[in-house]
């Protein structure tokens, strides 16, 4: 169970995790009617709010038998892999501003899965890899103590 000092931060950083986000989508959007592109603005609108609406209605539906557990294990997969990619992409974009070096290997580039033919970004990769795969083994072994 939370402390009470706890619970507080978690809201105030939820709170201030959200209203940002919030935030830099009202700027967003209110930049983007000055290009004339107001019936497409409000028509991608409507339809994310009924995206949204379908969504939370489903939710809402199936709370109750979805395994939350079982939810966090693939959403946590799932920002695994995207963090190797996107270390990958990160690399490669800065190798291409010509920020960083770049050793040449010998395969071919795969950019859905931010794989590119040189040494530094599949370094950063696999240390992002080693990162996650350290975390889950060290996971593992706290929650096996805890039982």
């Amino acid at each position: 169970m939370l402390g009470k000092h706890t619970a507080i931060v978690l809201f105030i950083l939820a709170f201030v995790t959200v209203y940002r986000k919030v935030f830099e989508t009202v700027l967003f959007y209110a930049a983007l009617p000055t290009d004339g592109a107001s019936g497409h603005l409000l028509a991608g609108l409507d339809v994310g709010i009924l995206i949204l609406v379908f969504i939370a209605f489903f939710m809402l539906r199936t709370s109750v038998r979805l395994p939350v557990g079982q939810f966090f294990v693939v959403s946590s997969a799932l920002i695994a892999v995207l963090a190797v990619v996107l270390i990958g992409k990160g690399v490669a974009a800065l190798q291409e501003a010509g920020m960083l070096d770049v050793t040449s290997l010998d395969f071919p580039s795969m950019d859905m899965l931010g794989l590119y033919p040189s040494l530094q970004t599949v370094t950063a990769q696999i240390v992002a890899l080693l990162t996650v795969v350290n975390s889950m083994v060290m996971n593992t072994c706290a929650n096996k103590k805890a039982s």
